[in-house]
């Protein structure tokens, strides 16, 4: 345990594996009482039992970031059971369909809209709220490298990274001065079983070329530069998008 989040109440959505569980590991390590939160009740239980066998403290907690009220739910649960929240990582999405813009489904645009926009919406307006009354706290929403260029055939998805962009600054500007900061994050392709499970070897191996670095990049280094955001250290970064990225952008 490092200290840096000592007397913290965090919470992280999607946390149940990949990026999320990265961050919900290295807040708990230092010092943070996580609540991890997940689609799946299973997922979240594991990565509890995890923290909890290293020494720190953590609760599970299965929402749909999609269901407003279950979001409201989520934060309640944080609040009752850890006294306060101070910290958030809004990192649940979906990849959705791969179509052209004018075959892509309609249920497919609702469902990555609904899960990767409207739900760090119901995200930051229950956890800003908790933490006003906790005396101020940060939260870092997980955009990616499609918040900021295109990308074929992902139309829904790369609409709500840009729009969680803009979402990002102007509630940083609303609460800066109260002492809540909000910064977005985005990552390139990273190692995560999303990738892992569901394309082949080949395909993968083309993701690690399209970055100069010339590989995927890690979960570990998306909580990395998360975990600064959250942190002391970055008390006069709002309102900003940092990328973790190796150089995907700079093509």
């Amino acid at each position: 345990m490092t200290g840096e989040f000592k007397d913290k109440v965090a919470l992280v959505t999607g946390a149940g594996s990949g990026i999320g569980a990265a961050i919900a590991r290295e807040l708990a390590t230092g010092g943070a009482e996580l609540v991890v939160a997940d689609l799946e009740q299973e997922s979240a239980n594991r990565i509890v039992e995890g923290i909890r066998t290293s020494g720190g403290r953590a609760h599970a907690f299965a929402v749909d970031v999609a269901d407003a009220e279950a979001v409201e739910r989520m934060v309640d649960f944080a609040v009752r059971t850890c006294g306060d929240l101070h910290l958030a990582v809004n990192n649940a999405g979906i990849g959705g369909p791969s179509e052209p813009t004018a075959d892509y489904p309609l249920d497919g645009w609702r469902k990555v809209i609904d899960v990767n926009l409207n739900g760090v919406f119901y995200g930051m307006k229950y956890e800003i709220a908790a933490m006003l009354k906790s005396g101020g706290g940060a939260i870092v929403n997980m955009a990616s490298i499609l918040g900021s260029v295109g990308f074929a055939n992902a139309c829904a998805y790369v609409s709500a990274k840009h729009a969680l962009l803009g979402l990002t600054k102007t509630a940083a500007m609303e609460y800066a001065a109260q002492g809540v900061r909000i910064n977005a994050v985005g990552p390139a392709f990273i190692d995560t079983p999303l990738l892992s499970k569901n394309l082949d070897d080949q395909v993968l191996g083309q993701l690690a070329g399209l970055h100069p670095i010339g590989r995927l990049g890690t979960p570990e280094e998306v909580s990395a530069l998360t975990c600064f955001l959250l942190s002391g250290r970055a008390s006069f970064i709002t309102g900003s998008y940092h990328l973790v990225d190796g150089g995907y952008t700079t093509r």
